[in-house]
């Protein structure tokens, strides 16, 4: 039987991590620019700012007394968004490099470190 603290253990290094600009590359939003808000390891999925925006039918609630239709961003596939290239701009994939005796990301690129 598996445990949790074994699973921890195990997570893969994705590309790209909290508060990170990113652009989607693919599907309906393809294009869009925004702010990673979080990232799921386990389903390996990120939910970005204003991208993947989906209306979600409410029931009337305290928080919603009269109900209705809610927009807000549904989460989108790890493998379909590319941080952004702090000096161009634009897409890059990413490059592990170790400085000072901590391995930063770079961008492939332009060679400069994503923060």
């Amino acid at each position: 039987m598996k445990n949790a603290a074994n699973n921890d253990r195990f997570q893969p290094k994705f590309h790209v991590k909290k508060n990170d600009t990113v652009v989607v590359i693919t599907g309906a939003d393809k294009g869009k620019k925004g702010r990673v808000v979080e990232v799921d390891a386990t389903k390996s999925r990120v939910l970005v700012e204003g991208v993947n925006i989906i209306s979600k039918h409410t029931r009337p609630t305290q928080q919603y007394p009269n109900g209705g239709i809610i927009k807000k961003e549904a989460p989108i596939h790890i493998s379909n968004v590319m941080p952004v290239d702090p000096k161009t701009g634009k897409g890059t994939r990413v490059g592990r490099k170790t400085e000072g005796g901590k391995s930063v990301r770079i961008s492939k690129k332009s060679g400069e470190i994503i923060k």
